[in-house]
């Protein structure tokens, strides 16, 4: 087989009506020979980004751009909820009000976004490729620890190279529901709560209030939209749609979606009802 049927080229009529060598075709196929490399960009260093900073004018170009998101996910009696916003932001401008920020791996587990929205989308793919994988070869599903821990010697092998990312894995295996916070720098921290984000710090004064172990299911969705919406009322990077999703021992349940003028208008009524009996 030549490299040419190895790339699949011959299927794009461009190709079909010129002859190529192997060694074009290579070339040109070269950041497609394997699904979790990135392609490196074209100068020696990959860490010095300073040929970047300057346009074809030589006006600086501003590449830092600001993060911000607000997501959180937490454990109880039940499983594990995460609740999301749905605001992507490239510095002050948004580019979206409808981004979804929970990627449904497979069918018992989750993971979130925050920080580079095409960082995190994408490790997302190739994590749910490894745990597709892993589950071919051994028959059984992949635990929530071993995928944490693909996720992170993946994301750090790329330390210091730019990526942004900031996520939560969110599931249900033999050892019951777990939740564990991975980070572009190879962070991998277990625990109960989390909240990550630029709006995480209002989520948590809601979570931190609100939390407890023993919550019903119907508790425990209302604090994690009322701590989605309150970062997103004080954050400006957060905002659009509060999404809420339920992790249970038969797997993943999405359980709504809600506009957050909704329910800044909502939980300003139930607030002037509780004031108008006091």
């Amino acid at each position: 087989m030549s490299l040419a049927e190895i790339c699949g080229m011959e299927d794009f009529g461009a190709f079909r009506n010129e002859r190529r060598t192997d060694d074009d075709i290579s070339q040109l196929c070269g950041n497609f020979s394997s699904h979790i490399e990135l392609g490196v960009p074209p100068f020696e260093n990959p860490t010095n980004l300073a040929q970047l900073t300057k346009d074809e004018s030589g006006r600086e170009i501003n590449i830092q751009f600001d993060h911000g998101t607000t997501t959180l996910g937490f454990m109880y009696k039940g499983g594990v909820i995460l609740a999301v916003d749905s605001r992507a932001t490239g510095g002050a401008f948004i580019g979206s009000q409808t981004m979804k920020k929970i990627v449904e791996i497979n069918d018992f587990l989750l993971g979130t976004l925050a920080g580079g929205a095409a960082d995190c989308v994408y490790w997302d793919r190739v994590l749910a490729k490894q745990c597709r994988m892993y589950e071919l070869r051994n028959r059984e599903r992949i635990s929530v620890a071993a995928a944490s821990k693909l996720m992170s010697n993946m994301v750090y092998n790329y330390k210091g190279m730019g990526l942004s990312m900031g996520m939560m894995l969110a599931g249900w295996d033999k050892r019951g529901p777990q939740l564990y916070y991975i980070d572009s720098e190879g962070t991998r921290t277990p625990g109960k709560v989390f909240s990550v984000g630029s709006g995480s710090i209002y989520a948590f004064g809601v979570l931190d209030s609100g939390y407890k172990w023993d919550l019903t299911d119907e508790e425990a969705y209302d604090l994690g939209r009322r701590s989605i919406y309150h970062a997103t009322h004080r954050d400006a990077y957060s905002g659009g749609i509060v999404r809420v999703y339920h992790m249970k021992q038969t797997g993943w349940v999405h359980i709504d979606n809600n506009d957050c003028n909704d329910l800044h208008y909502k939980y300003q009524a139930e607030k002037e009802a509780i004031e108008n009996q006091l």
